[in-house]
């Protein structure tokens, strides 16, 4: 079985290395536009320039959301079980395990693949508030809880 504060751990530190990988790649965006050389064709390095800031400014905004991301989920209380789908549930359906905490995609526990989604994703909005024994419609696909802890 799957332990939510192992999930969490995991969860964690994934997010810790895509913030460290996106800071990485802003820092290199900013190095290489203050590396554009001057040349003789004047808008050619202010061309280059700008695309440079446009990326590292795009970089930029992802880090944001990384770190966000990150926070929301150091507030997820793995401790608590849930008799209801809610922010921090672990959830069994007859296909798929969804931990409904942040949106980071599928991860990796022990033999167990958990899809960590958010609580606004389309498929938490179709869990959240459900117990186990419902059945519910995603994608057209009825499908029933298994399990809610």
């Amino acid at each position: 079985m799957v332990q939510k504060e192992e999930l969490k751990e995991i969860c964690l530190t994934a997010l810790s290395q895509k913030i460290a990988e996106t800071h990485a790649a802003m820092q290199s965006a900013q190095d290489s536009a203050n590396s554009e050389e001057k040349s003789s064709m004047g808008d050619k390095y202010e061309t280059g320039r700008a695309m440079s800031q446009l990326e590292r400014d795009r970089i930029a905004a992802q880090l944001a959301v990384l770190q966000q991301e990150f926070q929301k989920l150091q507030m997820v209380d793995s401790h608590i079980p849930h008799p209801n789908v809610q922010v921090g549930a672990l959830v069994q359906t007859e296909t798929q395990w969804y931990w409904i905490a942040v949106s980071l995609g599928q991860v990796q526990v022990k033999e167990y693949k958990i899809m960590v989604v958010s609580p606004v994703s389309p498929i938490a909005k179709a869990l959240i508030g459900l117990k186990k024994g419902n059945v519910f419609t995603f994608n057209g696909k009825p499908q029933k809880v298994m399990r809610v802890s």
